[in-house]
């Protein structure tokens, strides 16, 4: 990677993209929970207080839906807010901002308003978290127009997609895999940089079978990629944004390949890999040589931390997916 770098873990290079932002920004601030002496709940927001000061980076009551709606407010102000939501489970009482204000305003103004608003907040499972911390429950928000989805799976790309995410012009979620938030550390430029939104990845190029998937997922994808070198050549493509879906490469890959994997953590049942699999049956009907395999979450709450790695998508059952797909008919 040309430039200075540093070598960082998700959550560090999150940090230092809003380091960057608002120091080239003077009306990107930071709100939230306890993002400000406290540091935020995972450390995200850590240094921002002391170098940017409370008029920038400020804590709010335990209330997501103010949280929301003052973002929105305060972007009509001219002030860019990022705010965070401690865990993806606190969100939904801010929906209502987020589906009724902040993602119908562009159209109810005809484009004279845009909420400018970066919606940060820790989705998944995998640390052992009580209740309600664990949620993937992003297919909701990329069912809302309006509102784009992203979600990094390396630091790299977490940087730069939170940059462009603080520059877009309108509302975005921002879903960070805590799972993965320490697990590994990679080089991230020190400078800034934008990643665009709507673009996917393909992290492994194969021809015999494509899997999608995104966050916390794409690692054991790859792993299983991997473990099945020289029996099967898989093809990982990281979606990176969900709303709007890069629907070119989607294809692109569905129809070099004839087959398809689907893998995701949230519930399988009005979960994203639904809208996937139909993208690439109404464009690539012809071209399929199976029908394409959901591996997902089960249709259940999100279990206590007892039996989390029952419910966790891991490599043996994306294998198994993969393995009946390419073995069909």
């Amino acid at each position: 990677m040309a430039g200075e770098t540093d070598r960082l873990t998700l959550v560090e290079a999150v940090n230092s993209a809003l380091h960057n932002e608002m120091a080239r920004d003077e009306h990107v601030v930071v709100m939230g929970e306890d993002v400000g002496v406290n540091e935020g709940v995972f450390r995200a927001t850590a240094g921002l207080y002391d170098e940017f000061g409370e008029q920038r980076v400020i804590d709010t009551p335990l209330a997501e839906s103010g949280i929301v709606g003052t973002a929105i407010g305060m972007s009509f102000l001219g002030i860019r807010p990022v705010a965070e939501i401690q865990f993806m489970g606190f969100l939904y009482p801010a929906l209502d901002q987020l589906f009724s204000h902040a993602a119908r305003f562009r159209s109810r103004t005809r484009g004279r308003f845009v909420p400018e608003i970066v919606i940060r907040a820790p989705y998944g499972g995998g640390i052992h978290s009580p209740e309600s911390h664990s949620e993937s429950t992003e297919a909701l928000l990329t069912h809302y127009p309006g509102v784009k989805v992203v979600v990094p799976s390396t630091p790299a790309d977490a940087k730069g997609l939170l940059i462009a995410s603080i520059r877009e012009p309108d509302p975005v979620v921002f879903l960070e895999p805590k799972k993965i938030y320490r697990s590994f550390r990679e080089a991230v430029p020190t400078e800034p940089y934008e990643i665009p939104l709507g673009e996917a990845s393909v992290r492994r190029d194969g021809t015999d079978v494509s899997v999608f998937t995104w966050g916390a997922m794409t690692r054991p994808t790859l792993e299983a990629a991997r473990q099945l070198e020289g029996e099967v050549d898989v093809e990982v493509v990281d979606l990176r944004t969900l709303s709007p879906l890069d629907r070119v490469t989607l294809i692109t890959s569905a129809e070099k390949t004839g087959r398809v994997v689907v893998v995701h953590e949230a519930h399988r049942t009005g979960g994203l890999a639904g809208e996937i699999a139909t993208t690439i049956q109404e464009h690539s009907f012809l071209y399929l040589e199976a029908p394409v395999k959901r591996v997902t979450g089960w249709d259940v709450p999100y279990p206590f931390p007892e039996l989390e790695k029952y419910y966790m998508v891991n490599v043996a059952r994306i294998i198994d997916g993969i393995k009946e797909v390419v073995a069909f008919p």
